[in-house]
């Protein structure tokens, strides 16, 4: 049932940890989503431990994108989640990051020696054709959106379950559903062939169960370098 009052529903209110077992999750930020100070909610998120944490906030100039990224690498690296970049590849470089999303558009200009550089490349797709030339262009995991009707989208129909079944029949790498993704359709995009489900509403606007100072784990900053430069989950 969905409550007007705050704009979530119960399964929202829980957290994605009251996702269907066997759906993995990727936490996609955006600051203006959150409802408590930024940095606190990406403790929190990395303490859930989801499948990664893409740094969305691409509308930031590339300095002030390249310092937030950096926090939120620290923060994920204490919890051991994967640390995923997004847009600005040269920052992603700087940072030392592993594993960078960006959309087609930028992944179109990058050179094969830059994609060197990450171990993980990303793509967010609309369509079967941009699917199959992200996939062509060397994309690892594809983010396939919108699936469902959401308010980052207002006014645009979403492409529906069918669409991500075809970019999922059609994909050799994994896909993750995005867009207007909560716990109650989730296991629907997992049917649908999805690998997972991506989400940034919910985990930006929740206030998660799991306990935000629990202990980290004791990673030095050699430790932390070692492991955004290890990374390759999927």
């Amino acid at each position: 049932m969905y409550h007007k009052e705050d704009g979530l529903s119960d399964h929202r209110k829980r957290g994605y940890q009251e996702y269907p077992a066997g759906v993995g999750v990727i936490c996609m930020t955006n600051r203006h989503l959150a409802r408590q100070d930024y940095y606190e909610q990406i403790h929190r998120i990395a303490a859930s431990r989801p499948l990664a944490v893409i740094v969305r906030e691409k509308d930031l100039p590339e300095p002030e994108y390249e310092a937030l990224a950096e926090r939120v690498m620290r923060i994920c690296g204490a919890y051991q989640v994967p640390c995923i970049l997004h847009t600005y590849v040269r920052a992603a470089v700087r940072l030392g990051a592993g594993a960078i999303h960006l959309p087609l558009p930028v992944l179109r200009t990058m050179t094969e020696a830059k994609k060197k550089h990450f171990r993980t490349i990303g793509v967010s797709i609309h369509s079967l054709r941009e699917a199959e030339e992200a996939q062509s262009a060397g994309a690892a995991y594809l983010t396939a959106s919108h699936i469902y009707a959401t308010d980052c989208k207002k006014g645009l129909a979403p492409a529906g379950i069918s669409f991500l079944e075809e970019v999922c029949r059609f994909a050799a790498v994994p896909v993750y559903a995005l867009g207007g993704i909560h716990a109650g359709n989730a296991l629907a995009c997992v049917k649908a062939g999805a690998a997972g489900v991506c989400i940034m509403s919910e985990c930006m606007r929740n206030e998660f169960t799991a306990d935000k100072d629990q202990p980290a784990r004791d990673m030095d900053e050699n430790h932390n370098r070692e492991f955004f430069d290890g990374i390759h989950f999927f």
